[in-house]
């Protein structure tokens, strides 16, 4: 679609939905929004990433949508690799894998990690396309050596385990440790395992402790298994941490806020 008629689409749709004006956006988000009317592709991308999910406005997937797209279609590869997201959840347009593929390999071509990784989540299981673990390692080599701290966990998951290369451990471990020192909380989590398990237990505390406020549910059911097993009392204020998020999970305690 060209530019223009993304413009109309997004004057039509405002038109059609218009409210009385909503309270004043924060400068700093003011700013973006301005930017990305002004054609910064960033901007852009970003006011799109405000309307999938802010506490400024109220959601709005479809404009989201057309702000990734006008990005996009001027060669932005985050944009791209939005777009991908869109595709891959549905936020609004319908859900399709083969759709998110193409997103992404366009942003990886363009130069964008998130779109590389993206990629070869769908590529190592098989979601859209058949499943190639040797492109999906291809791809999250190339992502690690660029300094995507999530490629670099799975760099190191696919030589501890030996899939379509050599097993080789102490890489392995070296890729982990990137990848906890660049903020991936399962890079931190398995690196914290790696390290418990030839007994350096006072930096595997630490590597848990990093992992712990932005863990998913498996990491933490699988760090509350470590931790048990080392004994509760090597660590007792994560361990209660720990279970204080456990027990926010759905299902054990009071549901999480917002869980899906």
């Amino acid at each position: 679609m060209s530019g223009s008629g993304l413009w109309q689409q997004l004057f039509t749709r405002q038109s059609k939905t218009r409210k009385p004006a909503p309270a004043p956006l924060p400068d700093q988000i003011e700013a973006i929004r301005q930017r990305a009317i002004g054609g910064h592709h960033l901007d852009q991308v970003l006011w799109g990433k405000v309307l999938l999910n802010s506490a400024h406005v109220p959601p709005d997937h479809a404009q989201a949508l057309i702000w990734f797209t006008m990005a996009a279609n001027a060669g932005y590869g985050p944009a791209h690799n939005m777009l991908g997201r869109c595709h891959h959840f549905g936020w609004g347009c319908e859900k399709n894998l083969q759709q998110a593929a193409h997103h992404y390999d366009a942003a990886a071509r363009l130069g964008d990690e998130w779109g590389r990784y993206n990629l070869g989540i769908l590529t190592m299981r098989g979601l859209g396309m058949q499943q190639d673990l040797k492109k999906a390692l291809g791809l999250f080599t190339a992502a690690a050596h660029n300094g995507h701290a999530k490629s670099m966990n799975l760099l190191a998951r696919f030589l501890e385990e030996g899939w379509e290369t050599p097993q080789d451990k102490a890489a392995a471990l070296v890729w982990y440790q990137k990848s906890a020192e660049g903020g991936d909380y399962r890079g931190c989590h398995n690196y914290a395992t790696a390290l418990a398990d030839t007994g350096q237990v006072e930096d595997a505390l630490h590597w848990w402790r990093q992992a712990l406020p932005d863990a998913t549910s498996d990491i933490l059911l699988a760090m509350e298994r470590s931790l048990t097993a080392l004994g509760p009392a090597s660590d007792p204020a994560l361990y209660a941490a720990l279970q204080e998020r456990l027990q926010k999970l759905p299902g054990q305690g009071e549901p999480a806020a917002g869980a899906a």
